[in-house]
């Protein structure tokens, strides 16, 4: 590659970096999770199965049952064997209605289904209208905060049908991954009495267990089980004096996603969460940022729903955590004066634009009809509250006895005015939130964009204060929001700033100010600086191949299913990798070292993308995303980090190669996954399957097995073939079901190679496999 074409490939990579950190707190509903319609879900299982999960005898029990699954809405009709089916909840486990869990990936080790590897299925007893969830879930989304996916279906189990129920999105790797754009963080599920007190400085101690369970669990990286982050977390919110809060907390949590969630909780009545009842929520320790995220869960108690005796439509809106018990995850973002005038305003906004009965009601009417007449029928919605179909229809207006003080109408209504009586208007500072830049080199522009949000229409300033290392001086440049500084559409909130080159290795340091037309200011990041390294490098090495979705195609050395990114040296010379770094994120450009290594000239080599160092030295700390990833290689720390080569993708689906073609110099496309060889375009056929064959370990790093059926005994032979169809190995008249051969032994190349199979009654096989040194 020239250096016109270098330079070219990293300005478009410049161009394109802005979607890397860029969240999607609200994805699409797809198939799974329309509203539109009520779809049907049937689970078919043995009789004694269904009578154990039943009994209340075994109600703890999360054993997964093996089931039948068969998901239709009309537009799909899908059936999965070998499902997991089982019950799941607290309270609902010896429910008349219960709730239960279906899991896609219990017995088929890596499935998924739609992106989800469980549907949680919620009989919400607890609510006559069994709606609250779905509604509190669809405000979450119009607020624009992460949260669950949610819909009304119908169960039947063994054809009968078991009721209205609601389908809510798990709370997972996928989850996390499609919102936030990775999976290899922390995921944390904080259950009762998880108040966010400080415990101390040992992260150990938040490995407390209540009630026989963790309050907060750890649900990924469970191999590693560290919980430093957290304890840090935990230690900034409440030891850090109010006055510095805000500078702190900054660093650690994104507090102004949090702001509203307050704003949902408090709105909702949502006092089952963190706030009131220290309960059901996550935190997710998000590497591309470097922040802990919080997300919701469990929002049934909500709309008007008690058990205190407290009137939730009135309560409030600056004083809802309980008198009794301190609330630092509320009570100490309240005591900072900029953090309470942000959370009127987002509270004002959305009781203005969302949480009002012209924008609610109407969709709540919609629902309802196509509810009505499943709940009419629904055998145990009413078992055990005694709601009959007229509570039900009451439900939506008024109070009914027991624990639902009000209709859900009624509430919205009622908690309307409450919240305009109570709020205590004042003007806001300027909001400065998604700061994003690109990684320039030292001949491209420098591109900086924000998102600027204000109370007051007009702003004074929007500035960059920059600052070269090793340079006395600051300079001050102008964002603008006019659609002509890579700032999106003009007026939209959007601003942007292109600086010129800098010409010169380095790290840059800056930070956004924002003053508002009554004089109010503020600084993002609050008190450190962002950092973009700039240097160059015309290294020969490129990102060449990835698969974000390894399902079924290749395994690692320990026989796994993981995500791989394949390295190519295009030069002349052999390359040193031990100095250099591959990473997800362009912000933490040493993410993971390379292993102590040089890779020959034309040399493909494989690296996989699992987040499990200890299976060897060619896993990296990281995994890779299927809804999109950033993938790059970077320079030693001396030439600060330059980026040699990076590759950000879109959405692929399982299996899904993209690959350059032709190798390192060629533009990404959807190829034949050809890891450690050179790539092949798609829709070549190499695979006949005439026979039941299996070949495995796939990619091979020595010894490959063939299996394969012979029920006749029939003799067999087998060929290698190279990449370019020439016999390279040949084995005949084999007796048996089993062959087994090293590669290591022939000193082949690594590379593709072709397995022809034929058997003496004419039936043949032909495949691939990949074998890499």
């Amino acid at each position: 590659m020239n250096d016109i074409q270098k330079n070219t490939l990293l300005l478009v990579l410049m161009l394109i970096s802005f979607t890397t950190f860029a969240q999607n707190p609200t994805p699409e509903p797809g198939e799974i999770f329309r509203d539109d319609i009520i779809p049907r879900i049937d689970i078919l299982l043995p009789d004694d199965s269904l009578d154990y999960i039943l009994d209340d005898a075994n109600a703890e029990s999360n054993y997964h049952f093996h089931a039948m699954f068969i998901f239709d809405n009309g537009t799909i009709r899908d059936t999965l064997n070998d499902v997991g089916f089982r019950l799941r909840g607290n309270t609902s486990r010896t429910a008349d209605k219960n709730s239960f869990k279906i899991s896609f990936n219990t017995y088929v080790p890596g499935r998924d289904y739609y992106g989800l590897e469980k549907m949680n299925i919620n009989g919400e007893h607890n609510d006559p209208s069994i709606i609250r969830s779905k509604l509190g879930w669809d405000i979450a989304a119009q607020i624009g905060v992460p949260a669950s996916r949610c819909n009304h279906v119908r169960l039947y189990v063994n054809d009968e049908y078991f009721g209205l129920f609601i389908n809510v999105e798990h709370v997972d790797e996928e989850f996390v991954d499609l919102r936030f754009g990775n999976k290899d963080g922390n995921l944390y599920k904080c259950l009762y009495p998880a108040d966010l007190h400080y415990l101390g400085s040992n992260p150990d101690e938040y490995k407390l267990e209540v009630f026989g369970r963790q309050v907060y669990q750890l649900k990924t990286n469970t191999t590693e089980n560290d919980y430093s982050k957290l304890a840090y977390f935990i230690d900034v919110l409440n030891n850090t004096p109010p006055g510095d809060l805000a500078c702190e907390l900054e660093q650690v949590f994104n507090v102004n996603q949090y702001l509203k969630y307050i704003v949902f909780d408090i709105l909702t009545s949502n006092w089952d969460g963190p706030i009131f009842n220290k309960n059901n929520f996550y935190l997710y320790e998000n590497p591309e940022n470097g922040l802990v995220e919080y997300i919701p869960y469990d929002i049934d108690n909500t709309f008007g729903i008690d058990w205190f005796n407290v009137d939730w439509a009135n309560r409030n809106i600056y004083s809802w955590s309980p008198s009794s018990e301190y609330r630092p995850i509320y009570e100490k973002l309240m005591e900072v004066p900029e953090y309470k005038n942000r959370y009127t305003y987002y509270l004002r906004k959305t009781v203005m634009d969302i949480f009002n009965e012209n924008n609610l009601n109407p969709h709540i009417d919609s629902l309802k009809s196509k509810m009505d007449p499943w709940r009419m029928n629904d055998p145990l919605a009413g078992l055990d509250y005694g709601y009959d179909f007229d509570d039900y229809e009451n439900s939506f207006t008024q109070s009914l006895s027991g624990h639902v003080k009000y209709g859900i109408k009624e509430y919205i209504l009622e908690r309307y005015y409450a919240a305009i009586s109570q709020w205590d208007q004042q003007n806001i500072q300027p909001i400065i939130t998604q700061i994003e830049n690109n990684f320039p080199n030292l001949n491209q522009d420098v591109v900086i964009n924000a998102r600027i949000e204000d109370d007051d229409d007009d702003l004074a300033s929007v500035e960059v204060h920059y600052q070269l290392d090793g340079q006395s001086n600051i300079e001050i440049v102008e964002m603008f929001d006019d659609g002509m500084h890579n700032d999106e559409e003009a007026d939209d909130g959007a601003f942007g700033v292109i600086i010129p080159a800098v010409g010169s290795g380095g790290v840059l340091n800056y930070f956004i100010k924002v003053v508002d037309a009554v004089g109010l200011e503020n600084r993002a990041p609050k008190c450190v600086d962002k950092t973009i390294f700039i240097g160059n490098s015309d290294l020969p090495l490129y990102v060449n191949e990835i698969m974000a979705s390894n399902n079924n195609t290749f395994t690692d050395d320990a026989g796994e299913y993981d995500d791989w990114i394949e390295i190519y040296n295009g030069g002349a010379d052999p390359i040193y990798l031990g100095d250099k770094y591959l990473s997800d994120n362009q912000t933490s450009p040493d993410k993971w070292q390379l292993p102590d290594v040089s890779i020959q000239p034309g040399e493909f080599l494989i690296f996989w993308a699992d987040n499990d160092e200890v299976q060897g030295t060619n896993h990296t700390n990281f995994k890779l995303s299927a809804g999109g990833e950033f993938i790059g290689i970077f320079d030693v720390a001396s030439n600060n980090f330059a980026m040699i080569d990076g590759y950000e993708s879109g959405a692929v689906e399982a299996d899904q190669s993209l690959a350059r073609l032709p190798n390192g110099t060629g533009a990404f496309q959807v190829a034949e996954p050809t890891p450690a060889a050179s790539n092949m375009a798609l829709g070549v056929d190499y695979f006949t399957e005439k026979l039941e064959v299996n070949v495995f370990p796939n990619p091979v790093h020595d010894l490959v097995n063939i299996v394969l059926k012979n029920e006749n005994n029939y003799s067999w032979n087998v060929e290698v073939l190279d990449q370019q169809g020439r016999v390279v190995s040949e084995e005949k008249n084999l007796d048996g079901e089993f062959y087994a051969f090293s590669f290591l032994e022939k000193n082949w190349s690594a590379g593709i190679y072709f397995l022809k199979i034929e058997m003496e009654n004419g039936d043949s096989w032909t495949g691939k496999v990949s074998f890499f040194r």
